[in-house]
């Protein structure tokens, strides 16, 4: 009788938010998808099914939550509960991106706490854990009351920029909430990093760079950062470093959730190119300053390491200082 392991077997499914990055995760875990479908109907409804038996089976089912955001977020919540009923042993939630992490905090009056909200209904449809890449603010992790694994793309990015062999670099946080983000980026590029000062002042999701902290004068410039929508802060932060001297100017985000206006706006920007992960499709094909570096292989390593009860930090070491990558 063959062994069978006692967390029983790995089923992936794909739903209709991620279906390019399921494929590549199992690629790259050596295994097929397992059948699955999502129809929505003409009023809007949505029906999800496996279509092979998951009893009993450790299940991952990937779906993001980028636009349409409420529909691939509640087509997340059947698949749970989809899964559940089929009597999966475990059902890990894989968000590659989880847009209402933006909502992390009542920061206003009468306001909702989006993420806590959208965190009770993921732990109420059934899941065991979820999987994520780059929350807005790590503390969400804090909002659920099951295991959360915190992938970063830091280092899919910087192992990617790092073979440009760019000369006088420098990583640059847009502002002083992503500080701390931007010099583990830089620690993993063994490169210094500079701080701008922004302000938001609406929810236009346009903000005003004010000033940078650092020397930016004939250095080549990585400005870092974990999402844009609209671009608005990139190339505001793009066009204050190139009237301080910079030369060559990058931008690296882990989500690229752009808007069709955001575009062309970066296209005609300083920004000689945006280096972006594959957390949301579909990106747009008329982009010619967008890179995409795959974050397939992270996914599948973290995958692999919740199925076999391993450490999913142990992927994510930390560089000596000046060590790099």
């Amino acid at each position: 009788m063959p062994f069978q392991a006692p967390q029983g077997d790995l089923a992936v499914l794909a739903g209709s938010a991620n279906p390019q990055l399921a494929k590549e995760i199992c690629r790259e875990l050596g295994m097929r998808l397992t059948p699955a479908e999502t129809h929505r109907f003409s009023d809007g409804n949505v029906f999800v099914r496996a279509l092979e038996n998951v009893r009993g089976r450790d299940c991952f089912i990937i779906q993001g939550v980028h636009q349409p955001v409420n529909d691939n977020f509640m087509e997340l919540l059947f698949w749970i509960d989809a899964l559940k009923r089929a009597s999966a042993q475990s059902v890990t939630a894989v968000v590659p991106y989880f847009s209402y992490a933006k909502g992390d905090k009542k920061d206003e009056p009468r306001v909702s706490i989006r993420a806590r909200v959208c965190a009770d209904a993921i732990e109420q449809a059934g899941a065991d854990r979820c999987l994520m890449m780059d929350l807005h603010s790590p503390q969400i992790q804090g909002f659920f009351q099951i295991p959360v694994d915190h992938l970063y793309g830091r280092f899919t990015l910087a192992r990617h920029i790092a073979t440009l062999k760019l000369e006088n670099l420098v990583v640059c946080s847009p502002d002083v909430g992503f500080a701390k983000g931007a010099s583990a980026f830089a620690k993993l590029l063994g490169v210094p990093v500079v701080i701008g000062n922004k302000e938001r002042v609406d929810h236009s999701e346009q903000a005003e760079v004010l000033e940078i902290i650092g020397d930016v004068k004939n250095k080549n410039v990585v400005i870092v950062d974990d999402f844009t929508i609209s671009g608005g802060t990139l190339i505001s932060m793009a066009e204050l470093l190139q009237s301080r001297g910079a030369e060559r100017i990058f931008a690296a985000v882990s989500h690229a959730a752009l808007t069709p206006a955001a575009v062309p706006k970066i296209q005609n920007s300083p920004i000689e190119a945006l280096f972006t992960t594959d957390t949301i499709e579909p990106l747009p094909l008329d982009f010619p300053k967008l890179v995409v570096v795959s974050v397939a292989e992270v996914f599948a390593a973290a995958i692999r390491s919740i199925h076999d009860r391993t450490s999913v930090s142990m992927l994510f070491p930390e560089p000596h200082p000046g060590q790099g990558i």
